[in-house]
């Protein structure tokens, strides 16, 4: 077993967290493995503490050792020798130190160990929550949250913009990144104790290669480090991971920032797109943007050795900081051509390197890229690839993302916060848009939380999968592109309330109640229909030519 003990202020976060008799405490589990899970507590008082452990509700045949865990303290052991692919209950136990008291008992909470080939399970995704910025809202935050612990995933991911601030990368302080990555075991903690947390690296967390060699060790990217590490365990390489060997200098130690595992039938991989760039930017664009090449011939060397069914890899953008999927993909360092889409530029700017990141996937069947950082929902496919962007889990106006980068993806966008599921089986994955919504929100009877905005499947998911009656049917828009006409297909059983035609500027052009627009006198360029449904919303890009 490994003890990693942590001093911390806690601030004034207690009255948030999960109140046991006298005590206020939250967990937060990480590196769930086959026979291994990795547990951290934060106390608000000094603390002797022990867990108990066992695969019955309620019947605790194994336990730790005991710990002290000093007053804001964040106190990190490792459960050791677990069973492979089993569910465990395990419950905290806990007495002031120095006192001979009998230890309180804490609430029972689970967790799963790795699933074998053959297994079905469910696993979430969020990004970009932004709390620190006030894009994010606390209050649907915590709606998203809890309707991810109703999904009952294995796990969860978020990709990144969860603690920031690079706003003022120069005069940010370790005391303020502290703060910021502290902030969020308040929420965190009311569901991560039986699911574990996976953290996949944005840009607003500053842990950049080019912030690393600002007046080392007085910068924000060895502060977010130290201090994502102080509170959160996420993986390195060890038996049951692959990730970044190095060790790096100022106690960062291994970076945590890029690894891959196995669980049940697919190969899970996260990239971190920002630590390793080729040049002295702080914002690195076309080819001055990379992986790097050590974490390129890692995820070659992942994917070319997986034998999964199914692969599923995971960064914050395709390259950084721009805008887009499918859009981003064809060019630079990711799909290998110039700006002008023509000119094949790889061979020559990645001299060494064997293909594209984006062939790479094709090749060796990658079957959907998670990302975020444009902070809406939008489901593209390249090559067999689908490019899926992450929606906002806390933006309370549902439509930050949509209104600002819609227009960078050329197939089903829509607006809305919440949250991506994901569930896989033998035969299929189905992935499912969960909306979150405020309960005033929901009063007209239009939208309620937890309705399925989205779904869609790989495999066959004929008797597998969740089959939510809420579930959002699929609209298709033909011809695309269009000279004269366009027609909304309608599902049966389906009622059309009306159609808005939007320009490149955002402009309403055309409504109608009808399924077919004319658009025969509207000049030739990229256009957007939003068509409302009686109980849902679709929005779909569409390109008049002439």
């Amino acid at each position: 077993m490994r003890l990693f003990v942590f001093i911390v202020l806690l601030g004034g976060f207690t009255c948030f967290w999960n109140s046991v008799v006298a005590q206020n405490y939250n967990e937060i589990l990480g590196r769930p493995a086959d026979s291994s899970i990795t547990v951290s507590i934060l106390s608000d008082q000094r603390t002797d503490v022990f867990w108990e452990y066992g695969t019955t509700p309620g019947n605790y045949t194994l336990s730790t050792s005991t710990f002290v865990a000093t007053k804001d303290t964040a106190l990190e052991v490792d459960f050791m020798g677990l069973t492979p692919d089993t569910k465990y209950f395990y419950r905290t136990r806990y007495r002031l130190n120095g006192t001979s008291n009998a230890f309180l008992a804490g609430t029972e909470h689970t967790f799963h160990t790795q699933r074998v080939p053959g297994s079905n399970f469910t696993f979430t995704i969020e990004a970009d929550e932004h709390l620190y910025d006030k894009k994010g809202v606390r209050s649907i935050y915590q709606i998203t949250l809890a309707n991810e612990a109703k999904d009952n995933p294995d796990f969860m991911l978020t990709l990144g913009d969860i603690f920031g601030d690079d706003h003022y990368p120069y005069t940010i302080t370790s005391a303020k990144m502290d703060s910021l990555h502290k902030d969020y075991r308040q929420y965190l903690g009311n569901i991560c104790h039986s699911v574990p947390l996976f953290i996949c690296l944005g840009n607003h967390e500053g842990e950049k290669n080019f912030y690393l060699s600002q007046n080392p060790p007085n910068n924000i990217a060895v502060y977010a480090t130290l201090w994502r590490k102080f509170y959160y365990a996420n993986p390195y390489p060890n038996s049951f991971y692959t990730g970044n060997p190095d060790i790096e200098p100022y106690g960062m130690d291994h970076p945590e920032n890029y690894y891959a595992w196995k669980w049940g039938d697919a190969l899970f991989v996260v990239l971190d797109v920002y630590r390793d760039q080729c040049d002295t930017s702080a914002k690195p664009g076309s080819w001055n943007w990379s992986l790097g090449l050590p974490q390129y011939t890692w995820l070659k060397n992942t994917l070319e050795n997986s034998t999964e069914k199914y692969k599923f890899v995971f960064a914050h953008h395709t390259r950084g900081e721009c805008r887009g999927g499918i859009t981003t993909a064809r060019y630079y360092e990711w799909g290998g051509y110039e700006a002008n889409g023509v000119t094949w530029g790889f061979t020559n700017r990645r001299p060494g390197w064997e293909k594209p990141i984006h062939q790479l996937f094709v090749d060796n069947g990658v079957n959907i890229f998670f990302q975020g950082h444009d902070h809406l929902f939008a489901h593209e496919v390249l090559d067999g690839v689908t490019y899926q962007e992450v929606p906002m889990p806390s933006d309370s106006t549902y439509e930050i993302g949509m209104l600002a980068n819609a227009d960078a993806y050329v197939s089903d966008t829509l607006k809305g916060t919440g949250h991506i599921r994901v569930n896989v089986s033998p035969s299929c994955v189905q992935v499912d848009f969960i909306r979150a919504y405020l309960p005033a929100d929901t009063l007209g009877g239009i939208h309620h939380n937890r309705e399925v905005a989205f779904s869609y499947t790989i495999g066959t998911c004929s008797s597998q999968g969740i089959n939510d009656p809420n579930k959002t049917p699929e609209i298709q828009v033909f011809p695309n592109p269009a000279n004269d006409k366009v027609t909304v297909d309608i599902p049966d059983n389906q009622k059309l309330c009306k159609i808005f035609l939007f320009n490149p500027l955002g402009e309403v052009v055309l409504q109608s109640e009808a399924n077919t627009l004319d658009v025969s006198e509207f000049p030739a360029g990229i256009y957007f229909l939003n068509i409302r449904m009686a109980t849902y919303e679709v929005n779909k890009k569409i390109i008049i030519n002439r």
